[in-house]
């Protein structure tokens, strides 16, 4: 579970109510059909608008990576299977790393390997693999550009929430108590707005941001990884220059 992304959230949510404990604004004013209608509703019209069905229809997977945790041990677990196929390579030969294949859980790492197994030239392996990895970071991308977005519409939709809100004051212009209610309203949606698209989406585009930095390190591990075993390079030199993709802390096996 990713802590940060429920925290940032519960953060949020207890900077706004702490906002109107202090200035002894009623709860009550959530309660706002309106504004809640063309906040939520208006930001995914939006984004329907904006995206195709095929990138809209992969929204619950991004949730699900927001809020779980990286585990930042795969890149050390990457460099030991990459050196545990080195050796027995150099030990056994390529081929012998057939049998080994299929155990492979990373599909990536796995093609990588048939590769070397099938005795494919170090040009074409770096050109399909380098090639895929920029198939999956313009995905990534995409995938970000949704919340990026979504964070960018919804305070212009509070500005129209707000005109809304502005409009029935004027409408009751006469009875100061409903004129009253609408501005409270209007403001209302304009806090929606704000708070969604700048403590939520905005953020949450950044950290997909982050976990696709993390996955291209993995591939770019994989890809050295690779090339080393075709090359026959031994198995502690391809550790010493793989776990140079490592930050410190990864080196130390420090949970970060």
């Amino acid at each position: 579970m990713e802590l940060t992304t429920i925290l940032g959230i519960v953060v949020g949510i207890l900077a706004v109510v702490g906002a109107m404990i202090f200035k002894h604004i009623s709860f009550a004013v959530f309660i706002n059909p309106a504004a809640l209608t063309v906040i939520f509703v208006g930001t995914i019209a939006c984004v329907l608008n904006a995206f195709t069905g095929n990138e809209i229809k992969n929204i619950g997977k991004l949730f699900k990576i927001l809020f779980t945790k990286y585990d930042m041990s795969k890149k050390n677990n990457l460099i030991e299977i990459i050196c545990d196929f080195a050796q027995a390579a150099r030990k056994e030969g390529l081929l012998a790393l057939e049998s080994k294949v299929e155990g492979l859980e990373d599909d990536f790492l796995k093609r990588g390997v048939r590769m070397v197994v099938d005795s494919a030239s170090e040009d074409y392996i770096r050109d399909v693999l380098s090639i895929e990895m920029e198939q999956i970071r313009e995905r990534h991308g995409m995938n970000a550009s949704i919340f990026t977005q979504a964070g960018v519409y919804a305070p212009t939709l509070g500005v129209l929430g707000a005109v809304f809100g502005l409009i029935a004051a004027m409408a009751n212009i006469n009875d100061a108590m409903a004129m009253s209610e609408a501005i409270a309203a209007a403001f209302m949606a304009t806090i929606l707005g704000i708070f969604t698209g700048y403590v939520l989406w905005s953020p949450f585009a950044n950290k997909l941001k982050i976990k696709d930095k993390h996955e291209m390190v993995e591939k770019k591990i994989i890809l050295e990884g690779v090339l080393s075993i075709l090359n026959g390079d031994h198995p502690d030199m391809i550790k010493d220059k793989l776990r140079s993709f490592l930050t410190a802390k990864e080196k130390a096996g420090i949970p970060e």
